[in-house]
């Protein structure tokens, strides 16, 4: 075992958690931090050898995060979501890492799946990710969704990628895009800026554009195409519920 702490927020996981705990097993501590699930996660992630706490409700990606983190306590931390995993390949770089540490953070790249396959391009690989860290040198930003760490240390790349499964199906797709598109609506809203539904048609337009020919995503394919569509989808929803909660006020329906 090294000295880290392996932490995972969850909410009804119970098809990812197991595969993601067994791909961190050579951590010192597996902390599950559990929004209430009604599904079998805690069992399972308490089979897997891991503590596991509930949460006392849910407050946004990156405070659920925070939470997880004060929870840890070991000398380095590694965040994972339930739908990632480490390769074997990652694991040996993590532990040399941690041997002989050359910063106090570590970037790692993310290879995504969307509804079959791991894509190459789109804007998503390289998609490096600060997850590796020594406990007390960052902390998680306050964004419900889309979080971000938080750091004054140094900041290296690991080479090895972290596997993610992001979406599984187009279910997961529309889910997905129902939930980031309102926590975006909201930020902006919450933020003051005044939004048209020109700016939202506007923003999904280029969100596609840069999506599928800036960032070479028609080299993915048709899933490229998909992928060009539900970024622009999810820009475009974000910013007309924007639009909608500072200048349409729904009236009384009786």
């Amino acid at each position: 075992m090294i000295p880290l702490s392996a932490i995972i927020i969850t909410k009804n996981e119970e098809g990812n958690i197991a595969a993601c705990l067994d791909s961190v097993s050579f951590a010192a501590e597996l902390i599950v931090l559990d929004d209430n699930s009604i599904d079998r996660t805690q069992e399972i992630a308490a089979a897997k050898g891991a503590r596991v706490v509930s949460g006392q409700g849910w407050s946004g990606f990156g405070r659920q995060k925070n939470v997880a983190l004060r929870l840890a306590s070991q000398d380095w931390v590694l965040s994972l979501d339930a739908d990632e995993r480490v390769t074997p390949e990652l694991r040996r770089e993590i532990e040399a890492s941690i041997k002989s540490p050359a910063a106090d953070c570590y970037a790692i790249p993310r290879r995504s799946w969307f509804c079959g396959k791991f894509m190459r391009f789109s804007g998503w690989s390289p998609d490096y990710v600060i997850r590796l860290f020594r406990r007390g040198s960052a902390h998680f930003s306050a964004d419900p969704v889309h979080e971000r760490l938080v750091t004054d240390g140094k900041v290296a790349k690991l080479g090895q990628h972290l596997l993610h499964y992001s979406y599984r199906d187009f279910s997961d797709v529309l889910a997905k895009m129902q939930v980031y598109s309102t926590y975006g609506g909201d930020k902006i809203a919450a933020s003051g800026k005044n939004c048209s539904f020109c700016t939202a048609l506007s923003r999904g337009t280029w969100t596609f554009v840069r999506t599928y020919f800036f960032r070479l995503g028609f080299l993915d394919g048709k899933l490229g195409l998909a992928l060009a569509i539900y970024n622009a989808e999810t820009v475009y929803y974000k910013y007309l519920k924007a639009w909608y909660h500072g200048q349409i006020r729904p009236q009384n329906v009786v």
